[in-house]
């Protein structure tokens, strides 16, 4: 079993920046690969950024030059660091954990809006 929390979300303007936290607990060990996902209303879940135990990352294209993802494996947490954000960058954002073996784990989201 894997516990994944998130924090960091909320109200920011166009052209500023937000940090999500995501911290993990329980059986951290079988964690290979972080993912962050992004859900706005009406359109699919879809990978935002990811990274793995080495620190291998891959990104969106939409997000590119401005999001950033790191990870802390003695804290057994990952960031999303995220600049010049857009309005459309508003959604819903979740810290998925890809195993090694086993179901993927997911965190509970936290809001992201970016007013124009």
């Amino acid at each position: 079993q894997v516990q994944l929390v998130e924090s960091g979300g909320g109200l920011v303007q166009a052209g500023g920046s937000l940090r999500l936290s995501c911290a993990a607990s329980g059986s951290t060990f079988v964690i290979n690969i972080m993912n962050w996902y992004r859900q706005a209303p009406g359109k699919q879940r879809e990978l935002v950024a990811g990274i793995t135990t080495s620190g291998s990352t891959n990104y969106a294209e939409s997000v590119k030059g401005r999001f950033a993802i790191s990870r802390d494996n003695a804290k057994n947490t990952v960031y999303l660091q995220m600049n010049s954000l857009k309005p459309e960058d508003t959604a819903v954002y979740y810290c998925n954990a890809r195993l090694y073996y086993g179901p993927d784990y997911w965190g509970q989201g936290t809001q992201v809006t970016v007013s124009s």
